[in-house]
């Protein structure tokens, strides 16, 4: 049977603090497992933070299915919000990585774990679902008071407004220059200046 990869996650707010005493309890525990310890460090980066890079890496090589466990020493050092444990409950779910919390003895290696992995999961997609409702309910009432969805028209140019474009490039002007003038994309505006350009087409 092949050895299972246990990524350990430890993190500290500040960089005065040592992550050591997270790291020998996780170490412990994944060498007593008799899995192959893989540590990922963030030091001086608040659970607030967006973009840890140490937590970054490490979800970036669960999806490249590099690692089999995730340990942390609490779930607060992994997440900085039930809404983010959540997403990374339901990810580790998908890719069928399993994860593991000493403070909460949370291990969804074992039955007890396994059952508290499918209730986040399961939570994860009741706020997914939750989302969508709230976000049809929303389309649904810009509809009913008149709004238009979707991207907006392009606007349409006339035939004095190619003529007046064209004249423009001849004697210079940058396409940068004539998106902003004529209000419409530096893309449309090459276009319109091609040979080909249809003047009676809505643009």
């Amino acid at each position: 049977m092949k050895t299972k990869r246990a990524a350990i996650y430890v993190r500290v707010s500040t960089n005065e603090q040592d992550t050591d005493l997270q790291e020998t309890e996780l170490r412990e525990y994944v060498e007593n497992r008799g899995w192959i310890c893989i540590p990922y460090r963030d030091k001086g980066q608040s659970g607030a933070k967006n973009d840890r890079p140490a937590l970054t890496q490490l979800l970036h090589d669960l999806r490249r299915r590099k690692v089999d466990i995730i340990v942390v020493w609490a779930l607060d050092r992994l997440a900085r919000s039930l809404k983010q444990l959540l997403s990374i409950a339901d990810e580790c779910r998908l890719l069928d990585v399993d994860l593991v919390s000493l403070r909460q003895n949370t291990d969804s290696t074992l039955p007890a774990g396994r059952l508290t992995f499918q209730v986040l999961g399961a939570v994860a997609e009741f706020e997914r679902e939750m989302l969508r409702e709230l976000v049809k309910a929303g389309m649904a009432q810009a509809r009913r008071a008149g709004k238009r969805l979707g991207r907006p028209a392009l606007r349409h140019f006339s035939s004095e407004d190619l003529e007046k474009m064209r004249k423009l490039r001849a004697h210079g002007t940058s396409i940068r220059k004539l998106a902003t003038n004529f209000g419409t994309t530096q893309w449309m505006a090459a276009r319109l200046n091609t040979a080909d350009a249809n003047p009676g087409n809505p643009q």
